[in-house]
């Protein structure tokens, strides 16, 4: 029996919603793969993107930045952008920086010596200051502390001049009226910087102005004016020298806006001094205490009738050791050790100042021999412009010396005849 064949089976009927759920489950997976897909897209974009902005992580990379270059337009450009502001700042700074301006010559063309009086002089000290100061415009006064006699006077003109500002050479001054009132010793410091203190000795040698600023202020303006005074400042150092010339001590204080007493003391200013008179007072220094008229001798004849003239006697012989340390001090490592390149035989004490006014430069060096024979005072006195300062003046003194060691005049020494022939002869000094 053939059951069924030829026959249709029956019908499957397949329900409308089971295909309806069938496509909705096709679309969440390809919705799922769609956002894998995107997932995995923006994933990567962004480690590629990561990788890219990171320097120096891809050779690739590394590569392709050294081929990047700028035209040499462009990196001339950059560059001035780059330093445009320290440009501007150095090109500031070099606008409004400050140089002094000299008029004045430090040298002479013709001969500065022409009309000097020399019958009287030692001829050979005069000769070693003639040598020593060369063509620099200034004047050389040598001088015997024993007696004030002037040995040599070089360039007489300027030597018997008005003078000019003392600059640090009135520190000498100042130091001995310190030392006379008490208010400083030998050892006292004084405050010159924030945590700087510095002694006497220090402050001579090395001319510290805030040292001697502050014992002016100290002293007081009164006090100093009577010491410098005293010292022989402000009135004639020379007894019937013919043309010489007053040097000017004011009976004011200079003005506060200026510095005041404290600028008096350091640079000398509103004081005009005379190379004679910081000659006498050196000269003080160097015997002990006397101050000595100072007297140049025309001819053989006056050198024979010779007289020293005393004008008074200074308290300072226990003051004396401390200051010479101070002067010692600087020809040795302070502002006079140029003396030392030309000679360093014998102990030389001494004092520089340096300043300027009105475009001339000055340039100062007082000093004194201290030998057992031959013992002589110094002035070098320069005006002029760059090349003029203290240390070359202390220079041409250290060259003086020389020749004068040189022809013996720090040897002993037979007495002199005292006849005309003899007085006019080398070592009238002793």
């Amino acid at each position: 029996m053939q059951k069924g064949r030829g026959k249709p089976g029956p019908s499957v009927l397949v329900p409308e919603q089971t295909i309806s759920d069938r496509d909705r489950m096709k679309k969440s997976q390809l919705y799922r793969y769609i956002a894998a897909a995107i997932i995995f897209f923006v994933f990567v974009g962004t480690a590629l993107a990561a990788k890219i902005a990171t320097p120096g992580t891809s050779s690739t990379n590394k590569r392709a930045a050294r081929k990047v270059s700028e035209s040499t337009r462009t990196q001339r450009k950059i560059s001035r952008l780059r330093h445009s502001r320290r440009v501007r700042y150095t090109r500031h700074r070099r606008r409004h920086r400050y140089y002094e301006r000299f008029t004045a010559n430090s040298f002479t063309d013709g001969d500065a010596t022409a009309g000097d009086i020399v019958g009287g002089e030692d001829p050979v000290v005069r000769q070693a200051a003639i040598d020593a100061l060369g063509n620099m415009n200034g004047t050389v006064v040598a001088i015997d502390p024993t007696n004030g006699r002037i040995l040599a006077m070089v360039n007489q003109k300027l030597a018997l001049s008005e003078g000019a500002t003392p600059c640090s050479t009135i520190k000498l001054a100042v130091g001995l009226a310190a030392l006379s009132e008490g208010i400083i010793s030998r050892n006292t410091p004084v405050r010159v910087g924030r945590h700087v203190y510095m002694t006497l000795t220090e402050a001579l040698a090395k001319s510290n102005n805030t040292y001697f600023e502050a014992l002016g202020r100290s002293l007081g303006f009164e006090r100093i004016h009577r010491y410098a005074t005293q010292f022989g400042l402000g009135e004639l150092a020379g007894y019937n020298i013919e043309g010489e010339h007053l040097g000017v001590y004011p009976d004011e204080e200079l003005d506060s806006k200026l510095g005041g007493v404290g600028r008096m003391c350091s640079f000398g200013d509103s004081i005009s001094m005379t190379p004679l008179q910081l000659g006498a007072l050196v000269a003080a220094m160097a015997n002990g205490g006397t101050l000595y008229y100072l007297q140049h001798p025309n001819t053989p004849e006056e050198i024979l009738d010779f007289q020293p003239k005393v004008k008074r006697t200074l308290e300072i012989a226990k003051y004396l050791p401390e200051m010479s340390d101070g002067m010692a001090a600087a020809v040795q490592y302070g502002t006079a050790r140029p003396l030392r390149v030309n000679f360093s035989e014998e102990q030389i004490l001494g004092k520089t100042g340096t300043c300027s006014n009105s475009g001339t430069r000055y340039g100062w060096f007082a000093s004194y021999a201290k030998t057992n024979y031959g013992r002589i005072v110094t002035v070098v006195f320069l005006e002029g412009g760059r090349p003029t300062y203290g240390p070359k003046a202390a220079q041409i003194a250290g060259r003086m010396y020389r020749g004068l060691y040189d022809h013996s005049f720090f040897a002993a020494k037979a007495p002199v005849e005292k006849d005309a022939a003899a007085a006019a002869s080398v070592g009238v000094s002793q």
